[in-house]
């Protein structure tokens, strides 16, 4: 539909419509259709989610830290205040670094320990890789070794029926 088309049916829509000679569905229909689009759209994520304990240790560590964070504030500011509050504040504020540090650290080991127990994609030489591979043998060969004795019992069971 050309431009002078679009134009010329808006024109005369309301004329028509207007008479009376044309009814009012028919006048919807010549609108042009202005596709919806959705409200939003979801895209790939382009990282992995962290597992649940990583997850879990990370928000802890984000909270604790945050808790510190105000806790030194406080503490400068009633230094500057001169209030009675300062000292016990600073001593507060190092053991929470104390405190965050750890749960920082312990963001790190939950992290490795995952990794090494469910794997790590992107290194070859991955322990759980080997213990997974290990375990793949150990199994096929299980399945091959039941099969084989399964095929020799049915042999014999299919000698010992023609011998009778």
């Amino acid at each position: 539909m050309e431009t002078e088309e679009r134009h010329g049916a808006a024109r005369s829509a309301p004329v028509q419509a207007a008479k009376g000679a044309m009814p009012a569905a028919a006048a919807a229909r010549e609108r042009p259709v202005i596709p919806r689009q959705p409200l939003w759209v979801e895209e790939p994520a382009l990282r992995r989610r962290m597992p649940d304990p990583v997850r879990t240790a990370a928000v802890r560590a984000v909270l604790i830290m945050s808790l510190t964070i105000i806790q030194a504030m406080v503490a400068f500011l009633a230094t500057v205040t001169g209030s009675w509050l300062a000292f016990p504040m600073v001593l507060s504020s190092v053991a929470s670094t104390v405190g965050t540090t750890w749960s920082v650290l312990d963001v790190w080991v939950t992290r490795q320990v995952w990794n090494q127990r469910n794997g790590v994609v992107s290194m070859p030489s991955s322990s759980a890789r080997r213990l997974r591979r290990e375990r793949r043998r150990a199994r096929r060969a299980a399945r091959t070794g039941r099969r084989d004795s399964a095929r020799i019992r049915r042999q014999d069971a299919g000698r010992r029926l023609s011998r009778a």
